[in-house]
C-alpha cells in the first residue's frame, strides 16, 4: 500500500491591513498607500497539538510582527517584490514548510474594489 500523502496543516492570518510605499507612478512613490495581506503558514500542527506548547508551533504573533516591520518600512515599485519578501521572511522560520502570500491594493484600479497577486513559496 503506497504511503498517503498528508496535506499539511496551517495557520492563517488574513485582512492584515498596512501602508507602504509601493508602486511606480510618482504619486505611488510619495505616500504610502494601503495594502491588504493575507497569509497561509504551512506547518505540522500536530505536536503543537498534543504538547500545548508554543515552541511547537509557528508563532504567528512574533510572525506578524516581523511582516509589519518588513511592510511599513519598505519602498518598492512591485507588489510581487513586496510578496517575495513577505514569503522569504515567512519562510526564515524553520517551522513554516510553505506559505501563501496575497497581497492586494485596493482603491489601486479605478472602478474596481481592489486589484492583488498572490503567490506561493516553499522550503527548497
Amino acid at each position: 500500500m503506497a504511503s498517503e500523502q498528508r496535506n499539511p496543516d496551517k495557520i492563517f492570518i488574513k485582512d492584515l491591513l498596512l501602508r507602504c510605499i509601493v508602486g511606480i507612478k510618482p504619486d505611488e512613490r510619495e505616500k504610502k498607500q494601503d495594502v491588504l495581506i493575507h497569509l497561509n503558514l504551512y506547518s505540522d500542527l500536530r505536536q503543537a497539538g498534543i504538547s500545548d506548547n508554543i515552541t511547537d508551533t509557528i508563532d504567528y504573533a512574533t510572525l506578524k510582527k516581523k511582516v509589519i516591520e518588513l511592510v511599513e518600512g519598505s519602498s518598492f515599485y512591485l507588489v510581487e517584490k513586496l510578496a517575495e519578501s513577505i514569503a522569504e521572511l515567512c519562510l526564515k522560520d524553520s517551522k513554516v514548510q510553505k506559505v501563501d502570500v496575497e497581497i492586494e491594493k485596493p482603491g489601486a484600479l479605478r472602478f474596481a474594489r481592489t486589484v492583488g497577486i498572490a503567490i506561493t513559496r516553499e522550503r527548497s
